[in-house]
């Protein structure tokens, strides 16, 4: 089987690397010469938008996927024209506009900071008397890894804030006081089977996810899953989503939706019976799903801007690198490490030797 990706970064590496052990091949649509994942398919080097090229693609493949939600929803919608393109393009139009993806939790039911629509200053004002202060003013779109939005903590604050960020359409959050930030990686067949993974903890450093850890018997699993279990059957979602929740007085409320393989989900790859990037693969080409069992106590650290040397990262016990293959670049995610252990206390040891590895960076 021939899988189109439109984009070419280390999710879409990681897929292929999946794929490859499977008899897969795949063909990249990404702008960029030197995109990390061209070197295990055929690179398309055009726009995301170039309709000459998406029509290559499609003639190129059997069926199309995408490794990252600032592919426009356009895109996916005009491949779908002439071939099979899972997730489709109705899960990817509301994932990456904020209103929409807060309005879908809302209406099925799912808890949300309070939230409101911002089309001006004037918008913004009255949103902040209704909601209140501390607040988070984000742009409905392409804002990630902490990037698009502020924290709106005083009235000064909040002058200028809708120019601050560009004066595009924008969404108000109220702040919530967490206690924990978590994510659920799911798998949805063309059958409509549904797997989820354990929930996993994140830690966050400047907007951008500096460790996971997969959980044990999380108090929380099940409710995880039931609101997932929403969103996929309302979307007739195909693949594997991700769905970011604060925890808030023993509760959870709703983050935001990737949908899409996810970087709180790479612990997978050597944590889990079927890695996330595994799973997508069978999902969206009509395999059997696999397990989503962990196979040990498992955590996953990004790095951040360089990569410590291999031989720095193997001394550690159960430490597995994968190199993104990106040049090193401050803020920028070009590789991880993945820990396994036998124990918690075992797998505590191991994340703080990898972390002062990543500290003398």
């Amino acid at each position: 089987m021939k899988i189109g990706v439109i984009g070419a970064g280390q999710l879409g590496r990681m897929l292929a690397l999946a794929g490859i052990p499977l008899d897969m091949k795949f063909v990249f649509l990404d702008p960029a010469p030197d995109a990390c994942a061209a070197v295990l398919g055929q690179h398309i080097q055009a726009e995301y938008t170039d309709q000459n090229a998406l029509r290559q693609l499609a003639e190129a493949v059997d069926l199309v996927t995408f490794e990252f939600e600032s592919v426009p929803a356009e895109t996916v919608a005009f491949l779908g024209q002439f071939v099979p393109v899972y997730p489709a393009a109705e899960a990817l139009r509301i994932a990456r506009d904020r209103w929409l993806e807060k309005s879908l939790f809302r209406d099925l039911g799912i808890p949300t900071p309070e939230f409101a629509n911002i089309l001006s200053q004037t918008d913004l004002n009255q949103a902040v008397e209704r909601i209140g202060l501390p607040a988070v003013l984000k742009t409905r779109t392409l804002g990630y890894d902490g990037k698009g939005q502020k924290v709106l903590r005083t009235p000064a604050d909040v002058t200028e804030a809708f120019a601050d960020l560009g004066a595009v359409p924008c969404i108000l959050e109220g702040f919530v006081p967490f206690t924990g930030e978590v994510s659920l990686i799911a798998v949805r067949a063309r059958s409509g089977e549904t797997r989820f993974y354990p929930l996993v903890h994140n830690t966050h450093i400047e907007g951008i996810l500096h460790l996971s850890i997969a959980s044990t018997e999380h108090p929380l699993q099940a409710k995880a899953e039931d609101y997932v279990g929403r969103v996929l059957k309302q979307l007739d979602y195909v693949g594997v989503l991700a769905f970011e929740f604060f925890e808030v007085d023993g509760g959870l409320k709703a983050n935001e939706i990737a949908p899409r393989v996810h970087n709180s989900g790479h612990w997978t790859i050597e944590g889990a019976e079927c890695s996330q990037f595994e799973q997508h693969l069978r999902a969206i080409s009509g395999l059997p799903l696999g397990s989503t069992a962990r196979r040990c106590h498992s955590a996953m650290l990004n790095c951040i801007g360089s990569v410590p040397s291999t031989e720095q990262v193997l001394s550690i016990a159960d430490a597995h690198l994968h190199h993104y293959g990106k040049a090193f670049k401050a803020g920028r995610k070009v590789g991880h490490i993945s820990l396994c252990a036998s124990d918690p206390a075992t797998l505590e040891q191991n994340i703080s030797l990898a972390s002062n590895l990543l500290a003398q960076r």
